[in-house]
């Protein structure tokens, strides 16, 4: 379905709570299809296609900040009837994830970050030479020259698992340079640690031991920041053995356990606290 200009793939589940999926930066929607399929039935999940990317309209600006996207989340869900949910993101987006939580605390139940992308805490208008390069390369080689290069990197023994990486390389393959920049834009002026300590909602952070493209510390940088914030509520952190970047496609029976066995544990507070 499309609402405010933006794809959601949604499968609606009965009585179940509602996990909201958002996706890193040389992705898409699809890239949550393992992890959705081992989750259980009666939970609602809702998949978007970042602004720019698929069918879904970029944003406004060209130089986005974390917030335009929140926003962008914001009436989306606005749209779809779900006021409080358990919101996910990968990398890319877990700046929008954590950006919204500060932004619309009351409607974020728990954090799942996956992999978290820092951001570079630049002024708009500035971009770094590493990010001007990314956006150099997918003009000079194409979406699809540019994923089979970027997208096994992704990954910390991609040869091994050859169907998580092929699904790598189409979801890459199909990104938009117009939304592809604006989300690079995004990511130079982010700092999402900077964010995380002014979010006060339980937290689940995951990361792949073997992540070459966020640092595992990165992701324990932001867990650590949450917990400040919030020492009060649940915290928890996990690192995944053997895994890289995209650990939820490569290790989905892990990260799946692991949200469930959290939001378990928010529905034990909850019910405690009735």
């Amino acid at each position: 379905m499309v609402l405010e200009g933006t794809e959601l793939r949604l499968s609606e589940g009965a009585g179940g709570p509602v996990l909201v999926l958002l996706h890193g930066i040389g992705s898409n929607m699809t890239s949550f299809d393992g992890l959705s399929a081992l989750l259980p039935e009666d939970w609602t999940l809702a998949a978007w296609n970042a602004p720019g990317y698929g069918g879904s309209q970029p944003l406004s600006a060209d130089w986005p900040v974390a917030a335009d996207y929140a926003g962008r989340l914001s009436a989306v869900l606005d749209a779809a009837g779900m006021n409080r949910v358990l919101l996910a993101g990968h990398s890319l987006g877990t700046l929008m994830a954590v950006a919204f939580a500060r932004l619309h605390p009351d409607r974020v139940a728990g954090l799942v970050l996956l992999a978290c992308a820092q951001g570079h805490g630049a002024a708009p208008g500035i971009l770094g030479e590493k990010a001007q390069a990314r956006l150099d390369d997918l003009a000079a080689m194409g979406p699809e020259e540019f994923a089979r290069s970027r997208a096994p990197r992704l990954m910390y023994r991609p040869d091994a698992m050859p169907a998580v990486r092929d699904k790598a390389i189409a979801a890459m393959s199909a990104i938009r340079p117009v939304g592809y920049g604006q989300a690079v834009r995004m990511l130079a002026t982010g700092d999402q640690k900077g964010d995380a300590e002014s979010v006060r909602v339980p937290s689940l952070v995951m990361v792949g031991e073997k992540d070459a493209v966020t640092a595992p510390e990165q992701s324990r940088g932001v867990h650590d920041a949450l917990a400040r914030a919030a020492p009060d509520l649940p915290h928890v952190f996990r690192s995944v053995p053997d895994a890289g970047h995209i650990l939820h496609q490569e290790f989905p029976e892990a990260v799946g356990a692991e949200i469930v066995r959290f939001e378990a544990s928010l529905a034990g507070a909850r019910e405690a606290a009735r």
